[in-house]
């Protein structure tokens, strides 16, 4: 029976990456390079190349992980041929009938591993469980998302779980390495990892190069001369042997641009995602450009440890869930959502981009804002409302409290056609939401809202804020990236003539939308009991 060859495609950056496959490399790329082919292809060569070993798969958050970036790695393993329940099997126990070796080590929950046929097994290890890599004797490891990992943590944790096992992988060469993957960070926290470019050794990456180059020239060698195979055979094995060597010394650190995959991404995808990202997230998930952010900011009062958070619904977020496919990603994923209470929405309204952010305060006094959104161009506020809504269908009690202050009065440039909290109001109602509105008046003068908002980050005003931070990627961006300027929210660019480069739309708006929802709880609480309405919604 003639063999079957599988054939995939690979970018340059892909087929770099994996043809150099060093024990550690660290990958900084922009949205769609195919980052998940890269973390695949290293779990593959680590299960198989170490037989009933076992690895770590670090994530920030187990939303992010099963959401996002496990369902793209098993898609990968599924398209090279490893079938579910025949090759692997996820969250659960190998039932004794696949007769599949036992790993070195056993698992103390199955529920969090990924199991190969060859007894290897794979940890899943999100770090808002606290814990998770305790006690474990890991022989690699893979990281994604790295700007939002923890770094104190993954040093006190997992890094020191990466050991052990000489005994049985020493000859290997990716035997305690680690794949580490992200896009461009914009925090001082998030940017730990752009420091392994200092600590690569350019030399021994040349050195590698070029050994590869030579194998690829031998066995194009071997296949237009049949007859000398067994002399170039010779030559490639020992060149295999100091690759391998050298692999397992080696640290290759990488930056590429979403533009390496422009093949199979096509040159639409990169227009629409400068037209309809913000600026800041152009430039640092697609463009992987390296974006300063001052440290003294308008937001100077946020600490990343105290005021942003993770709270994934882990009775919906579990390995077993993910069916080759994503886990639909709605308020049943958010276990900081209080269904008996209303959400509390604040908008901002602009001709090119609209924001919504959408909060609640908790019964412990905390202003949380658990998810925000945004719609660009021909889509407006209506349309906003609407992806509120669809989010947020399951939630219980269909009651919101409506922030708005004068700007929302008398305009209707954001509208089809309407004024803005007129047609919010109508649409939210059409759409089966009671709506309890109110006004603040005009905005707030910046000084004063600069002391408040700030007051309430450090926890010295009547609400402490908290920010979910797998809801709210792009605010927090708009957030962290806010200047200052005479004491005030630096605006000064709104003024400017837009460009390519700097478009309006990116300035500003969402954190001036996060600023309402911020005000309208401090300043203006509206009463609210728990409880759920009469007003149902079926599914």
């Amino acid at each position: 029976m003639e063999q079957q060859i599988n054939k995939q495609y690979f970018n340059d950056a892909q087929l770099y990456m994996l043809n150099m496959d060093c024990r550690d490399e660290v990958v900084v790329a922009g949205r769609g390079l195919g980052k998940g082919a890269i973390q695949a292809r290293r779990l593959q060569s680590c299960f198989q190349g170490m037989p009933g070993s076992m690895g770590g798969f670090v994530a920030p958050s187990v939303k992010r992980c099963l959401t996002n970036i496990l369902p793209s790695m098993l898609i990968h393993l599924e398209r090279w041929g490893f079938k579910r329940d025949i090759h692997y099997v996820v969250g659960k126990k190998p039932w004794k009938k696949l007769h599949w070796k036992s790993p070195i080590f056993t698992p103390a929950n199955w529920e969090n591993t990924i199991s190969f046929y060859n007894g290897s097994v794979c940890n899943v290890i999100s770090q808002d469980r606290s814990g998770t890599s305790n006690s474990m004797s890991l022989d690699y490891l893979i990281i994604d998302e790295a700007k939002f990992i923890n770094f104190e943590q993954l040093k006190d944790e997992t890094f020191q779980s990466n050991r052990g096992n000489e005994m049985y992988f020493s000859s290997f060469p990716l035997h305690h390495g680690m794949t580490i993957t992200s896009d461009m960070p914009i925090t001082k926290k998030g940017s730990w990892f752009l420091s392994y470019r200092d600590k690569m050794d350019p030399e021994l990456v040349q050195l590698i190069e070029g050994i590869v180059y030579q194998l690829w020239k031998l066995r194009m060698k071997r296949d237009k001369q049949p007859e000398r195979a067994p002399q170039i055979d010779k030559q490639i094995d020992y060149l295999n042997r100091q690759l391998s060597f050298f692999r397992s010394k080696c640290l290759l650190y990488k930056e590429y641009s979403s533009i390496e995959n422009l093949a199979l991404l096509g040159e639409e995808f990169i227009r629409r995602a400068k037209r309809d990202l913000p600026p800041l997230t152009f430039a640092t998930s697609i463009m992987c450009m390296r974006i300063g952010i001052s440290a003294d900011g308008f937001y100077g009062g946020m600490r990343e440890d105290v005021n942003i958070y993770t709270a994934p619904n882990e009775s919906r977020l579990n390995l077993q869930a993910v069916n080759g496919g994503k886990i639909e990603d709605d308020c049943r994923l958010d276990s900081d959502l209080d269904p008996n209470l209303p959400l509390i929405i604040a908008f901002d309204a602009n001709n090119l981009i609209n924001w919504l952010v959408v909060g609640q305060v908790g019964r412990d006094g905390k202003l949380r804002v658990l998810k925000s959104f945004f719609v660009k161009y021909e889509r407006k506020l209506p349309e906003l409302v609407e992806d509120f809504h669809h989010y947020y269908r399951y939630h219980k009690r269909r009651q919101v409290v409506f922030y708005y202050d004068s700007t929302f009065v008398g305009n209707n440039y954001a509208l089809h056609n309407n004024d803005f909290h007129k047609d919010i109001e109508q649409t939210l109602r059409r759409l089966q939401w009671s709506v309890r509105p109110k006004y603040i008046g005009n905005p707030l003068d910046h000084l004063v809202k600069n002391d408040l908002i700030n007051r309430m980050f450090r926890g010295r005003a009547k609400h402490t804020v908290l920010i979910n931070r797998d809801n709210n990627p792009d605010l927090l961006i708009s957030i962290t990236s806010a200047g200052v300027y005479n004491g005030k929210k630096d605006k000064r660019g709104e003024k400017l003539a837009e460009t390519e480069e700097d478009k309006l739309e990116g300035r500003t708006d969402g954190s001036d939308a996060f600023d309402t929802l911020c005000i309208g709880v401090e300043r203006f609480p509206v009463a609210q009991t728990a409880g759920v309405l009469p007003i149902t919604y079926s599914s």
